[in-house]
């Protein structure tokens, strides 16, 4: 979905999605990173704390209700006050009955130009979680974090079956032409890889269109054009190959995903069965330099 400056619009149009999407026939529905509003970490601007919000609160207890009335499971996506000072960039796994099984919080944190995360999340402390739904076992990751296999490998270790990956990622416009396509496929293999290692589905849901949020301010940087959300959110398969894509529009995505292919690929493809486990205790440093 695009988002606009009304958190209140946005979230209404993200139920009028969850209704599509339960009419035909979704069993699991997840929503784009931080979908409540514009992607605000294009600038660092201590006003936009106020957009944070305790779980349970307003938007988790609203995606429960659209999770209860339809029967479903939902992973939505919160800028979370945890404390005064501590905020996440969470999401929420609510059960078909409305039930807040849990909260996962974003792991890894970017800081990169118009991607200012780290002013405004701290890193998440609860590990990766995985969450056993009435239609399967979910791991939700948060974008940056679907670069990094660690993530998704103890995801899977924990039992994961879906590897769902809530995402605000896009294009500096200026660049697109040189490198877009060449990031946008880096986004896809990375991502297609995870499921490919663990033997899992990946869902990777991305926002889209342009999003200048710095055009009034006196401090826009140089050149600033905004960010090109490039959407084209997908489902992939054990295998890694794509189920269903999307394009840049707004669509809801629905992908037919049979759970015994997990069974099926791990038998034939047995990657954590055959893993050194004694061998990898460089992992946890930084560097052997």
């Amino acid at each position: 979905m695009a988002c606009g400056p009304d958190p209140a619009a946005n979230l209404d149009k993200a139920l009028l999605a969850i209704d599509e999407a339960a009419r035909r026939g979704a069993q699991v529905v997840c929503l784009p990173e931080l979908f409540l509003t514009q992607y605000f970490c294009q600038e660092q601007n201590p006003d936009n704390f106020e957009l944070a919000e305790a779980v349970p609160g307003p938007t988790s207890e609203a995606l429960a209700a659209a999770a209860r009335s339809h029967r479903i499971v939902i992973v939505g996506s919160v800028f979370e006050r945890r404390a005064a000072g501590i905020y996440h960039n969470s999401a929420v796994v609510i059960d078909a009955d409305g039930g807040l099984l849990g909260t996962y919080r974003k792991m890894h944190i970017p800081d990169d130009p118009l991607y200012y995360e780290k002013y405004y999340f701290t890193p998440g402390d609860l590990g990766f979680r995985v969450f056993s739904t009435k239609f399967g076992r979910i791991a939700p990751l948060i974008c940056w974090d679907q670069w990094f296999p660690e993530a998704a490998r103890l995801a899977a270790l924990a039992g994961a079956e879906f590897l769902v990956f809530p995402t605000a990622i896009g294009w500096h416009p200026r660049e697109k032409g040189e490198w877009g396509e060449r990031q946008w496929e880096a986004w896809s293999i990375a991502q297609r890889a995870h499921g490919i290692a663990n033997g899992a589905f990946v869902a990777a849901v991305n926002r889209t269109g342009t999003e200048r949020i710095l055009d009034s301010s006196p401090s826009r940087p140089p050149g600033y054009a905004g960010l090109e959300f490039w959407g084209r959110s997908f489902v992939s398969g054990p295998f890694g190959s794509i189920v269903a894509e999307a394009g840049s529009a707004e669509q809801v995505l629905l992908a037919h995903c049979e759970r015994a292919e997990i069974e099926q690929t791990r038998r034939d493809w047995p990657f954590l069965r055959d893993r050194r486990i004694d061998a990898y205790g460089q992992l946890t440093r930084r560097s052997s330099e």
